[in-house]
């Protein structure tokens, strides 16, 4: 479940890469997967760190801070992919 919640975060958070000019690389596809990239590795770290084990939270351990977790990594995913689309955008 906290799979599931992971990936539903990192995708309310891609929602609002509409605001933004389109420099991902990729387009927004890019930053669809930044996004879910990020939101998962970052939350899969910071809960493992949590219980001392490498594993994805069930349902009975998955509650709102363990969703919450994945902000930062879908942020963190998001402008990585921004800036390298920025770069390669200056290159040419």
């Amino acid at each position: 479940m906290g799979m599931l919640g992971w990936v539903i975060m990192g995708l309310a958070i891609w929602h609002f890469t509409i605001w933004l000019p389109d420099r991902f690389w990729g387009g927004i596809v890019g930053a669809f997967i930044g996004s879910l990239i990020g939101s998962i590795l970052v939350g899969l770290i910071i809960y493992s760190a949590r219980v001392s084990a490498l594993r994805v939270p069930g349902q009975k351990a998955t509650d709102i801070a363990v969703i919450l977790y994945a902000v930062p990594g879908a942020l963190l995913g998001i402008a990585a992919v921004y800036l390298l689309g920025a770069s390669r955008e200056r290159q040419r």
